[in-house]
């Protein structure tokens, strides 16, 4: 059996990687290529590009890299052709994702989208463009399989990759340790994996931290750091700003800072998932170009960016989508995270609610779910060849 993923961002990445692991656990000989990050790598991808290095979002981000883009996208097509993998699995990543489909599409292989884009939250005219492009989904939302089926597009639930993957990383008790020691009470800060993410909104995070810092003295903010190369950004905004924080940079240490922490600021994405399974109150932000945040406000169908807001169709991680860095919103932002800190009953209040949805939704087993699934699909291309 040959696979063949394009995967575009770096959490897709751990998920993908995951998927080739239990692949290749049921049958060593399942040959896995295609584009992915440097996990599917160590996972036993054969990689023809790695494309989690172009993860970008935006207009005005998006518009400069096309040309790399379409080169990936003839690179494939003609691989594609030559190879005839038994499947294309691809994984969110949707503005390319379409192309790869299509090249699927054209050499007669099947094409299944796992982690599909979010097109119940903001772009359900799409799913005409699905239908054309893919022959099954396989959801890891039980209401996104729901919202798929009724539309005509074949979906199947299989859970989310995420809580596999969490509750299978230990956490480092020294670290954690570490963490508790470093003062009576932590609020963390999660800038992003994405580098243009932690560039548009760390700063920002610093003026929140700055004014609850202030307030409640007692308490400090681990960063939670996915590169040494960002790390490095958000130490140099900190020394170049000139201000004296609390804070504590840290790498590879996500889980241990979720885990530790006694409240969280996070940039909206797959890490609420994670933040949700270990039961942390969270208020999330996401600061993008004013054009993508208009066309945003334009498309959107949906009144929550997070998962666990939408699963539960309120703020129960109170959100703010951004398109300037104001006064006006640190002071939206740090009021929500001052009401958990000032008031220790609020705060049990919110962890006792995503703890009871965590009980509901954080359900394990997703991988292997969807293993099963892509292993059907080549079964029954073997039995109609």
């Amino acid at each position: 059996m040959h696979v063949f993923f394009s995967v575009g961002e770096p959490s897709a990445d751990q998920h993908g990687a995951h998927l080739i692991a239990e692949l290749r656990r049921r049958d060593p000989s399942i040959h896995c290529s295609g584009f992915g990050g440097p996990l599917m790598e160590k996972a036993g991808f054969d990689s023809l590009f790695r494309l989690t290095d172009m993860a970008v979002m935006g207009v005005t981000e998006v518009l400069p890299m096309i040309p790399r883009f379409y080169s990936q996208y003839l690179r494939a097509k003609q691989f594609l052709r030559a190879a005839r993998p038994d499947v294309c699995v691809l994984i969110d990543f949707p503005g390319f994702n379409w192309w790869i489909a299509s090249a699927a599409k054209e050499a007669g292989i099947e094409v299944i989208y796992y982690c599909p884009p979010q097109m119940w939250a903001w772009a359900g005219w799409r799913i005409r463009k699905m239908r054309r492009l893919v022959d099954r989904v396989l959801s890891v939302l039980p209401f996104e399989a729901d919202w798929y089926n009724d539309r005509g597009m074949p979906a199947e639930y299989v859970g989310h990759p995420f809580y596999d993957e969490v509750a299978e990383r230990p956490l480092d008790r020294e670290v954690c340790r570490r963490l508790e020691r470093s003062a009576p009470r932590r609020c963390a800060i999660l800038p992003g994996s994405r580098n243009q993410e932690v560039r548009r909104n760390f700063p920002m995070m610093l003026d929140v931290v700055e004014r609850l810092a202030r307030k409640h003295p007692d308490v400090r903010f681990p960063v939670a750091c996915f590169r040494q190369s960002q790390r490095q950004f958000c130490e140099n905004v900190l020394r170049e700003d000139g201000r004296e924080l609390p804070v504590d940079f840290c790498l590879g240490e996500t889980s241990e800072i979720i885990a530790t922490a006694d409240c969280i600021l996070m940039v909206s994405g797959s890490v609420s998932l994670e933040v949700l399974s270990r039961g942390k109150p969270a208020t999330a932000m996401y600061r993008c170009s004013p054009s993508m945040y208009l066309l945003g406000r334009f498309l959107g169908q949906c009144d929550y960016m997070s998962l666990p807001n939408m699963m539960v169709n309120r703020p129960l991680m109170p959100e703010f989508p951004l398109a300037r860095h104001s006064d006006a919103n640190v002071t939206k932002i740090t009021a929500e995270l001052d009401r958990w800190l000032s008031d220790p009953v609020a705060l049990q209040r919110t962890a006792s609610e995503m703890r009871e949805l965590a009980a509901v939704a954080a359900t394990r087993g997703g991988i292997s779910r969807a293993v099963d699934s892509l292993l059907r699909s080549s079964n029954s291309t073997a039995r109609a060849a």
